[in-house]
């Protein structure tokens, strides 16, 4: 059945067309073929990456994905086995899933780089997309803007550009003067484009733009292709060989895979090992921030979201979970949950206003109306942390100073001993990075979680408390004490938490009455403005992720990935705006150690 919200239509003869722009996707006599004869080679791929052991591409108008899955073939085959290629495309208006593996699967050759593209398919959610494609040592960042804006947000300089939008007659803006010469202000050095068009308009932007442009024989019909380059030769700045990691909670678990799949060796230092922390509860549930605002904050948390959820879905055994209910708890919040759940922030069926009798037959008890949250989710730490931490090396010690030389940093216990040496360091311990770097605008919040053993058929919800399935029973809780840091259990603590339960699940709480209790109390590190910390703490290698509040699980997936990104001189996954949000020098414009 034709879906009227499609941008596709499908021709007789089985090629897709856009609906919107009346133009086709690819060639109707061999896509694969003008794909590479105009955009691969057009670009000289695969010389060009030839000994380049990061290389970066982008591309106008992702539409099917042939182009990228193409050259995902292509770079498989022909670049160094620790090579990475980072992928930058826009697309407007995105096909479904089904339609891409429709267009796709003509073409068996490249039937793998296809699987691969369509199973890692985002949403329509308006923003930044990162897919991260681990068998090709490739990652995408797709935006879903339109062009001018996913440029201006891009941080990348790409070494080639696939300019492959609908014919300029047919979408003017995508070959305007601005947009081109936003291409060239994200190009490195010596960066070359191709294109199908000649059209003049095209030909004169481009060297407007700062490109020298020749014509090229064309593919099949079209007499004439461009192939256009940019002045200069890429500088190849090279990612630092090792990155010590103080904190081994979720935000240095996260560190630690998105470093080692750059093939930088992390050393993983923590006092008490792996999850010792506030990431070491039995259940941890992740949803968004729900900000009605819908500004910049809210899509920093849209966008964490989905990348913590694939991140997530993709690790055997780490979801307990999927689904969960926000309880409205004051009059407005209904009025609120339906702005945002209408929002372009999220996909149209990830978020659903329910009424009080639909959110009471969920629950299983009388409550108001409620958010319905498809894509949330409840994970294991004990089983996630571990496999994030992968191949990174323990180092168990307590950090007491960072010590700058010209060797590295050095790690030093309390007695001025070497733990480590390392080429750049990142904090990732919560408010205990601020012993190392007292700048820092972190705060403590207490939190203690309370959990019983057996089985309940509530599914998770949030409700200013939350209650989540365990492997073994039921977590709720949990408690919120600014600038509290200790951490033994409290049994008052439990009866705070049991008395939070009752005002959103009574039943359920009242069900739990006698039944004996576990807890955990630990310390979240969070900001002034409620803002996570990501970036650099001055500028000699020391880096900071804190901050993130109750929201770790959330948030440190696509923080982690920008500051590898950051030290690896790769593209961010993050828009330029999201980015600034999380600079630590949004505070100071520099911040001291304790160093001898």
């Amino acid at each position: 059945m034709h879906d009227p919200s499609s941008p596709v239509e499908w021709t007789e003869d089985g090629l897709p067309r856009s609906r919107l722009y009346d133009d086709v996707y690819f060639s109707s006599q061999d896509g694969l073929a003008e794909s590479r004869a105009v955009f691969l080679a057009g670009c000289g791929l695969p010389d060009a990456w030839a000994g380049r052991r990061r290389f970066t591409v982008g591309e106008l108008g992702f539409g099917s994905g042939l182009n990228i899955a193409a050259l995902l073939t292509l770079w498989k085959q022909t670049s160094a086995p620790d090579a990475r290629l980072a992928l930058f495309s826009v697309e407007a208006h995105p096909m479904s899933a089904a339609d891409a593996r429709r267009a796709l699967g003509r073409w068996p050759e490249i039937a793998e780089a296809a699987q691969a593209l369509t199973d890692a398919w985002p949403s329509g959610a308006r923003g930044f997309h990162r897919l991260e494609l681990p068998a090709f040592r490739a990652s995408l960042d797709l935006a879903i803007l339109e062009v001018g804006a996913a440029l201006e947000a891009w941080d990348g300089a790409a070494d080639a550009w696939l300019l492959d939008g609908f014919a300029p007659a047919a979408n003017p803006d995508m070959w305007r003067q601005e947009v081109l010469d936003r291409v060239a202000a994200r190009s490195a050095p010596g960066a070359r484009a191709a294109t199908f068009t000649v059209a003049g308009a095209v030909r004169r932007g481009l060297t407007q733009a700062g490109f020298a442009v020749d014509k090229q024989p064309g593919f099949g019909r079209k007499r004439e292709r461009l192939e256009a380059r940019l002045p200069g030769e890429a500088v190849i700045v090279d990612a630092p060989a090792s990155v010590a990691v103080i904190g081994a909670g979720i935000a240095g678990c996260c560190l630690a895979a998105a470093l080692t799949r750059r093939g930088v060796r992390v050393l993983l230092v923590d006092e008490a090992g792996i999850g010792a922390g506030a990431s070491g509860n039995p259940a941890a549930l992740v949803t968004p921030r729900l900000d009605a605002g819908l500004g910049p904050v809210a899509a920093l948390f849209a966008q964490a979201f989905r990348h913590a959820v694939d991140l997530y879905d993709a690790i055997p055994d780490a979801v307990l979970a999927r689904g969960a209910l926000q309880l409205a708890v004051g009059e407005r919040d209904p009025g609120r949950f339906a702005k945002i759940a209408a929002s372009d922030l999220f996909a149209p069926d990830e978020l659903a206003l329910l009424d009080a009798a639909a959110a009471s037959a969920r629950l299983g008890e009388p409550a108001g109306p409620a958010l319905a949250m498809a894509q949330a989710r409840v994970v294991e730490p004990a089983v996630l942390l571990p496999a994030l931490a992968g191949a990174a090396e323990p180092v168990q010690a307590r950090v007491e100073r960072l010590e700058r030389t010209a060797a590295g940093w050095r790690l030093l216990d309390a007695a001025g001993g070497e733990i480590a040496l390392a080429d750049a360091v990142i904090l990732a311990a919560g408010t205990d990075s601020a012993r190392l770097a007292p700048d820092l605008s972190l705060r403590p919040v207490r939190g203690q979680a309370s959990w019983a053993e057996g089985a309940h058929e509530t599914p998770a919800v949030a409700f200013g408390g939350y209650a989540i399935p365990t492997r073994a029973g039921l977590l709720f809780g949990a408690t919120h004490d600014r600038d509290r840091e200790d951490r033994d259990p409290a049994n008052e603590d439990d009866s705070r938490n049991l008395a939070t339960l009752a005002k959103g699940l009574p039943a359920l709480a009242a069900s739990l009455a006698g039944r004996p209790l576990s807890s955990r109390a630990s310390i979240r590190a969070t900001t002034t403005d409620h803002l996570p910390l990501a970036g650099a703490v001055g500028d000699d290698g020391l880096f900071v992720l804190s901050g993130l509040g109750s929201r770790g699980f959330c948030l440190a997936p696509l923080l982690a990935e920008h500051l590898a990104a950051r030290l690896a001189g790769a593209p961010s996954p993050l828009p330029r705006d999201l980015a600034r949000l999380v600079e630590p020098e949004r505070f100071a414009a520099g911040a001291s150690i304790q160093a001898t």
